[in-house]
């Protein structure tokens, strides 16, 4: 009847909040509450070495920390494995080409690139962490800002980095194409997207399906010991399109009217 105990339809996600800015000594940060789902993302740029097979491109790296305050099962090495499955799972996300234009973060090939650390830290788990963890990042990667740097050559030949001393001298990331993440979870014969942790204990598999703002599938992934059918599967990834395009419209307009405010915004901050 696509109602559900909490009065949503099938494809409606709860209210989330973002808000971006908020982590001081980071190049970009963001928070995202998804329900009661609480997701801190800060990415931080370094300089560092092109890697052999990229030599003209940056690179990101994922780091994800399950706060033992989360949820009691995080305690002692409990969010490890979970911790490492997020991360892995964004490295996919991103693996693709187009996501990131990693060319644009390479200041001189095969000597020095940018690389983006991206922290993602659990505060509170309250269901569908994968899609709560990539709008905070995109968000994040939305806020980030990499100084402008020059390269010098002197009459020997040498190579020396000067750093633009001005803030607002400053790369910014294209996030159009950054996929985010819709977890569709079978329940019966019907499946929903958003669900709480009261519906994924009644989840048989759910579909992990990373789309970009035009609709396209990146990456899909199966979760859960249940079967899908190939049926199942496709009606899915037709939802997951859909809610997919939804998704980056309501997040994009968000960034853009946080980033319209300029320094005037209220800042709720880290522990509003």
């Amino acid at each position: 009847e696509d109602l559900r105990v909490d009065g949503r339809g099938c494809e409606d996600y709860r209210c989330a909040e973002v808000e971006t800015d908020i982590v001081s000594n980071t190049s970009g940060s963001a928070r995202v509450k998804l329900g009661y789902t609480d997701i801190l993302v800060g990415v931080k740029a370094e300089m560092g070495t092109p890697k052999l097979e990229k030599p003209d491109e940056g690179y990101l790296e994922f780091f994800v920390d399950c706060s033992a305050n989360a949820t009691p099962e995080f305690e002692g090495r409990g969010g490890e494995e979970l911790g490492t499955d997020i991360a892995n799972t964004l490295y996919r996300v991103f693996s693709s080409e187009s996501s990131v234009d990693l060319k644009s973060l390479c200041i001189n090939p095969r000597e020095h690139c940018w690389v983006l650390y991206v922290d993602v830290l659990l505060l509170e788990c309250g269901g569908n962490l994968f899609d709560a963890v990539s709008i905070a990042v995109k968000a994040a990667l939305f806020n980030t800002r990499i100084p402008k740097v020059r390269v010098l050559e002197d009459e020997e030949g040498s190579k020396e980095i000067e750093l633009s001393d001005d803030p607002y001298d400053c790369i910014r990331l294209n996030v159009d194409d950054v996929p985010c993440i819709v977890t569709l979870s079978k329940i019966g014969y019907r499946h929903v997207v958003d669900a709480t942790p009261q519906e994924e204990a009644c989840t048989l598999a759910s579909l992990l399906i990373s789309v970009t703002s035009k609709g396209t599938l990146t990456s899909m992934k199966k979760v859960g010991k249940g079967s899908l059918d190939p049926e199942s599967i496709f009606e899915m990834m037709e939802t997951g399109k859909r809610v997919g395009k939804a998704l980056h419209v309501a997040l994009q307009k968000i960034l853009d009217e946080e980033e319209s405010l300029g320094t005037s915004r209220q800042k709720v901050g880290f522990l509003g």
